[in-house]
């Protein structure tokens, strides 16, 4: 009898070992089908987030506008492409303090503000550096549900270029204003003379009315100079550009103005090849010739020598130059003879007659055609000027 009660005692025991290993194999199997889902819901969820944030990059590097978001320590959490190029960051500045990231003291003051004011009206500011940079910025708190800071966003726009053009609109109300002066006051004043008795001295009176006819020939030609470039960067002329022989065209100017070279005993050579040609419009290309070479005749030396040159290029381009032997102009107003009514010599300049507008009047006509115009000087050694033509 204990014998067979003893093998059926162990019989139940490896059957009751056999079912608890399978429950617990199944046990764990169910274990480890949850732990590989917890796994893929958890990547599943960072990938989602890495999505996320990959898009909210995408968006803040596709807007103009620089975005900066802080967090509530106010340390950057993001930076998109726009503001690095603003700020001129080269280096990661995630984690930083707003202070260690950007150096600039009104930043600082405006997240400041943020938070002790809560909201916070637009605000502009200059940005130190070499270059010139005005931004203005928007910021606003990011709050979470229970109303808690939990950081900042803050927006900024780029004015460098709206305030260059209030400055520039400033500058040339201002130079209108003094040239229009000058001739209306020295008109006036003549006339106020004749009207007083001076038209009873015929002598007199004839040498006022030349002087009146002379600044009023002068208001027109500042007028017409004005239109013209008003019309130039408006686009409203339109270029008739064909075929032109540039040899002919330099000609052409040279002889115009030849009586008031032989003034100052300037030789003026035409040094343009015979065969020279470009696509132009002549009219235009005469009045950048003509001002170009009066300017050389105006300031190079008496008995001195003017000249204009060209070549063709490898870049499908021809260039063109008039060369003087005056004075030269220094090198800080170099860059800047092309901008409206300046002048490196202003008393000089209103002497000989002009309006400060020839050679922003070249410069336009030039970047019509799509060519560009540049000067090369050394004072003492004289002046070139050098434009380019597209050979078709």
């Amino acid at each position: 009898m204990w014998p067979a009660l003893t093998g059926l005692i162990l019989a139940a025991a490896i059957s009751l070992h056999f079912w608890w290993r399978r429950s617990f194999d199944a046990l764990r199997r169910q274990l480890d089908e949850q732990q590989r889902s917890l796994e893929d819901q958890k990547t599943r969820r960072d990938e989602e987030a890495a999505q996320i944030q990959a898009q909210q990059q995408a968006v803040f590097n596709s807007m103009v506008e620089g975005v900066l978001v802080l967090d509530a320590d106010n340390r950057v959490e993001l930076v998109n492409r726009s503001l690095k190029a603003l700020f001129s960051l080269r280096a990661d500045v995630t984690g930083q303090t707003i202070i260690e990231a950007f150096r600039v003291p009104e930043l600082a003051e405006l997240v400041k503000r943020l938070q002790e004011e809560r909201t916070m009206p637009s605000y502009a500011f200059e940005l130190p550096g070499l270059e010139e940079r005005w931004v203005e910025v928007n910021a606003a708190e990011v709050l979470d549900r229970d109303g808690t800071q939990r950081g900042a966003i803050l927006v900024f726009h780029d004015l460098t270029r709206i305030k260059q053009l209030e400055r520039t609109r400033q500058e040339f109300v201002a130079n209108v204003s003094h040239e229009l002066r000058t001739p209306l006051s020295l008109i006036k004043g003549f006339v106020e003379t004749l009207l007083e008795g001076a038209k009873n001295d015929p002598e007199q009176a004839t040498r006022f009315l030349q002087t009146i006819e002379k600044h009023t020939d002068r208001l027109t030609f500042l007028i017409e100079d004005l239109l013209t470039i008003s019309r130039l960067e408006s686009g409203q002329i339109i270029m008739n550009l064909h075929p032109v022989n540039l040899h002919e065209e330099a000609q052409r100017v040279i002889d115009d103005l030849r009586s008031r070279a032989e003034e100052k005993k300037i030789i003026m050579e035409n040094g343009v090849p015979a065969d020279l040609s470009a696509r132009a419009d002549a009219d235009r290309l005469q009045q950048v010739f003509f001002n170009l070479v009066e300017n050389a005749i105006k300031y190079g030396r008496n008995e001195g020598r003017v000249s204009i040159g060209g070549k063709s290029g490898a870049d499908g381009q021809v260039e063109l130059w008039v060369r003087d032997d005056g004075p030269g102009v220094p090198e800080e107003s170099r860059e800047r003879v092309f901008e409206r009514f300046y002048r490196v010599d202003r008393a000089r300049s209103r002497e000989t007659g002009g309006t400060g507008l020839g050679l922003s009047i070249v410069k336009h006509i030039v970047q019509a055609h799509g060519g560009e115009v540049w000067l090369e000087s050394n004072v003492g050694t004289g002046a070139v000027f050098h434009f380019t033509l597209s050979l078709e």
